[in-house]
């Protein structure tokens, strides 16, 4: 076993003796040795349970015949952090992620590694470091939050917060009405309750091959993510043995570089694009490609949007009839597995089937025990699905308790018949022939100022907004953009840039929901487009580009537009971002600019920005460019 190196032979006293201190016999020194990578923390909705999902696992891998050690990483709370300088911390702490999920297991030489994410850039970040160390890894994570539900029956659920608040500003509404949706919005514990980005990269490690099936869509409250849980540490117990048994070689088949192949990237996006997911997930399937050392660039993701249609429409985005569905619908309907096997059914050859998983079996072999809609569904999988949908109202310390206390032998109740609301399974997840769209729900555009490339999620665009040309109105920062929202300096027909947002301008690339919420809750959402260098919240909709490269910082033609200048938008079509702005004026004005002072001098933003590669790449870290810097810095002296 690859835990040896820690515990075997007489020159391993001294390690046996500090493995004793803490609890372990000379019997465990015989088993394999199982990290739980945890994210618990108490700040993040999605999180606040894990402490428990963690000791559930611990005393499942013991069962499985593993000895268990948990470790936790960082987590920022996008949502908390939205808003302010906080958000300039939250995608470069996916790179601290990696680097200490790295340094922990290469460290401890542990023998296999449960992965327990629940939240944006903690997710990428732990598969960013498990595909550094390359040992047996499983993903389940915590589950997503139950919907929010007003008074009035109706769903709600945090971007709804977002909106009221504009409207609040506008004096649309009364503080009474804001302070019940604030009220109502996140009922509980789980990632949030949309296909935001947390939900999204939950949802295509399923298709990735590296999460226990159903992990991303059952929600976090229901007592059926316990057999999840149990999966989850069966599976690499099991595969921890399977790969001793192999001399812990590199060619052991269900190693995390042997699982996500370039086929496995492509089925992840190919759901991307069926289930309209977070733009943010480009941005980090580019940077798990590269950790992976898979060659799976921004053009493959645009290929790939031409051939899927996108079948789902989850909040944020809505259906034509104005239907808002959340994750719980999602898995009402059947989840990830029925969404690809829709796919399958539909259009043979998009998703690749032969790819293999954590499971032991072949994605093609997942889709045949939990698709809904092939015929040959197991019954522990309907189980998972009738059960894994149903709100409860549970509170975070309720479902700590649960796990805690779990009922012994009790399935979990299932309703009787799972579609006695009238609630139509096809309206979710549709056959491609009723898609809402030909291409899926992400686009990437190309143009004269977006020459490396830029990010739209179609899914969430208004068909009115799909072509649109109008002035720009520049704003410098996100803050400064809404500002200008709030105070009415944006028109009908505008298009918004803010810029100097991206990964080393901002620094950290902040997503932006709280402008784009207030151009709708301004009742702007159908008459402006907004672009920027930056980056969105999963929560965002309307006509919002991101992602645009090079960014301004990086010397992109963002930066040298100027208030006025005419943009003209094809989404849709030709796919295309342009200014115009002959080349040579571009040329006249770059002699001109001025680019902005670095906003950090000192501290992990200072040294993010200084390694930070635009959002074409990932937002990856060139340590090239770290060493340039440095450079300099010692040639002054």
């Amino acid at each position: 076993m690859r835990s040896d190196t820690i515990k075997t032979g007489p020159e391993r006293a001294p390690h046996r003796s500090l493995l004793k201190a803490i609890g372990l016999t000379d019997p465990d020194m015989r088993k394999p040795f199982i990290a739980v990578c945890n994210s618990y923390t108490d700040i993040i909705p999605g999180h606040a349970h894990l402490d428990m999902v963690g000791e559930y696992i611990k005393q499942a891998v013991r069962r499985a015949g593993g000895v268990p050690f948990v470790f936790n990483t960082i987590g920022i709370c996008d949502g908390i952090a939205m808003g302010h300088t906080g958000m300039k911390y939250s995608l470069p702490s996916r790179e601290i992620i990696a680097d200490s999920v790295e340094a922990m297991i290469n460290a401890h030489c542990f023998d296999a590694v449960i992965c327990v994410p629940n939240c944006d850039k903690i997710i990428p970040g732990m598969y960013m470091g498990t595909l550094r160390c390359n040992i047996p890894t499983v993903f389940v994570s915590g589950g997503p939050m139950e919907a929010g539900r007003l008074p009035d029956g109706t769903e709600t659920d945090l971007i709804d917060v977002f909106y009221a608040v504009a409207k609040h500003q506008r004096r649309q509404i009364t503080d009474r009405t804001l302070k019940l949706v604030e009220n109502r919005a996140c009922p509980g514990c789980g990632s949030c309750s949309g296909m935001f980005t947390a939900n999204s990269m939950n949802c295509l490690g399923e298709a990735l091959g590296m999460a226990i099936p159903t992990s991303g869509s059952l929600l976090a409250t229901s007592p059926a993510r316990m057999q999840l849980y149990r999966s989850a540490a069966e599976r690499a117990v099991k595969m921890a043995q399977e790969w001793a048994k192999v001399g812990c070689s590199d060619k052991y088949a269900l190693l995390p570089r042997n699982i996500c192949t370039r086929n496995a990237f492509h089925n992840a996006m190919v759901l991307d694009m069926a289930m309209g997911g977070s733009t943010n997930t480009a941005l980090h399937l580019l940077a798990m490609a590269h950790e992976a050392a898979v060659a799976f660039t921004l053009k493959d993701i645009d290929t790939i949007s031409k051939k899927v249609p996108n079948i789902c429409r989850v909040a944020p985005s809505a259906t034509p009839q104005g239907k808002i569905y959340h994750m719980q619908d999602i898995h009402r309907a059947g989840g990830i597995h029925t969404i690809l096997g829709q796919l399958v059914k539909d259009r043979p050859g998009l998703v690749m089937e032969d790819a293999m998983t954590v499971t032991g079996k072949t994605l093609g072999d997942n889709i045949a025990a939990y698709s809904l809609r092939n015929g040959r569904t197991s019954q522990a999988a309907r189980q998972l699905v009738a059960a894994g949908w149903v709100p409860s109202g549970k509170t975070v310390s309720q479902v700590r308790n649960d796990l805690a206390s779990p009922p012994a032998g009790k399935a979990p109740a299932t309703p009787k018949d799972n579609y006695a609301d009238g609630f139509d399974p096809t309206d979710v997840i549709r056959p491609t022939a009723n898609a809402f769209t030909k291409q899926g729900g992400l686009v990437v555009l190309h143009g004269n100022i977006a020459r490396d490339g830029a990010i739209v999620k179609l899914a969430g665009v208004d068909p009115a907004m799909y072509v649109h040309s109008g002035p720009a109105r520049i704003f410098e920062s996100q803050e400064e953009a809404c500002e200008g929202i709030l105070q009415g300096k944006v028109k009908p027909g505008d298009v918004v840039v803010i810029r100097n947002e991206g990964p080393r301008g901002g620094p950290g690339m902040q997503e932006m929901l709280a402008p784009t919420s207030y151009i709708k809750g301004a009742g702007l959402g159908d008459k402006c487009a907004l672009i920027t260098d930056g980056r969105f919240s999963g929560g965002t909709a309307g006509a919002c580009i991101g992602h645009v490269a090079p960014e301004a910082a990086a010397g992109g033609e963002i930066g040298l537009l100027r208030n006025g200048d005419i943009i003209e938008i094809d989404l849709a079509t030709a796919q295309t971002l342009n200014a115009k702005v002959s080349t040579a004026e571009f040329a006249r004005r770059r002699k001109t600019y001025k680019p902005h002072k670095p906003r950090f001098a000192t501290g992990y933003l200072a040294r993010y920005a200084a390694m930070a590669t635009s959002a074409d790449t990932g937002a990856i870290l060139d340590w090239k460019q770290l060493a340039k810097a440095d450079g300099k810095k010692n040639s002054r002296h």
